[in-house]
């Protein structure tokens, strides 16, 4: 088998593993978002994070030109999250205010406007901005391109994540469920929509820079969606998503090696599937106890 072959060889290893390590540190992040992505119905909030993050790559293009040394990995890093986590507070304002007084715009709306505007405004600095950097290793990174370096970046972002959800976990799962009770109880709305697209924007630009765009937006949606295709417990929902992105990972990387496939488009198929299989599953249950 490749997949073995890769993984134990010492000369092959060394360029296998880290895109392993990473691929679970992204469904480790993204999966433990996803049930409060699907429950808000901001599926499409993760396109709009990854695709604004162009305009962000165009103004890190244009500091680095005007940088006497460039600028260095990190702050490039810093600047497109800034940029998209802007974006994803825009979306998040922009919707809150679609029942003031008709002021506002529906999410869709909203995201599809930020969308198109980012993507030109990026268009256009990294034109005037002249460089010969390959920006595009931001916007659509591969996995099976990331080094260590790479796999510890992912895992602190996890773990930057997971600690976050954990102290705040009561208050953003009480209004995930039900937002007007939540109010009642002294919750704020606006204050857990903000931490949840901060979030959302860390993750995805997290992953988009090192599995590309196609594979955040799945990770973020399709692990929720089937989790709560088949539980009804919240715990349970919750091991069921990181349960489906890690066998979708894994799924998709073996898929790769074996049938030398593009990695992260394996991995979203193998999501699919196991989605239809839950879908199918939830149906057959349902006929059954009627």
């Amino acid at each position: 088998m490749n997949t073995w072959r890769y993984l134990s060889d010492p000369a092959l290893a060394q360029f296998y593993w880290p895109g392993m390590v990473t691929g679970l540190a992204i469904a480790v992040l993204c999966a433990s978002l996803s049930v409060l992505v699907v429950l808000k119905r901001l599926a499409f909030v993760g396109q709009g994070i990854s695709h604004a993050a162009f305009g962000g790559v165009g103004l890190a293009a244009v500091l680095a030109r005007l940088a006497s040394d460039g600028l260095s990995m990190p702050v490039q890093f810093a600047i497109i999250f800034a940029f998209c986590l802007i974006s994803a507070l825009v979306i998040s304002w922009l919707s809150a205010r679609s029942g003031v007084r008709g002021e506002g715009l529906e999410p869709d709306t909203a995201i599809g406007i930020i969308l198109v505007s980012s993507m030109a405004l990026g268009a256009v600095l990294i034109q005037r901005a002249k460089s010969t950097q390959q920006w595009e290793s931001f916007l659509f990174g591969s996995i099976n391109g990331v080094d260590w370096p790479d796999a510890r970046i992912a895992w602190a972002m996890t773990a930057l994540v997971l600690l976050t959800l954990f102290f705040t976990r009561r208050s953003l799962l009480f209004w995930a469920f039900d937002e007007p009770a939540s109010a009642a109880w002294g919750v704020s709305g606006r204050w857990m929509g903000v931490l949840l697209m901060t979030l959302l924007a860390l993750a995805t630009v997290t992953a988009m820079k090192l599995a590309g765009v196609v594979l955040a937006t799945a990770m973020l949606v399709l692990p929720g969606t089937i989790a709560l295709k088949l539980g009804r417990r919240l715990g349970f929902v919750v091991f069921l998503a990181l349960l489906a992105a890690v066998l979708g990972v894994l799924g998709g990387l073996i898929a790769s090696f074996e049938f030398d496939l593009l990695t992260g488009p394996s991995v979203v198929l193998v999501l699919t599937a196991l989605f239809a299989a839950a879908s199918a599953l939830a149906w057959a249950r349902r006929r059954h106890a009627a």
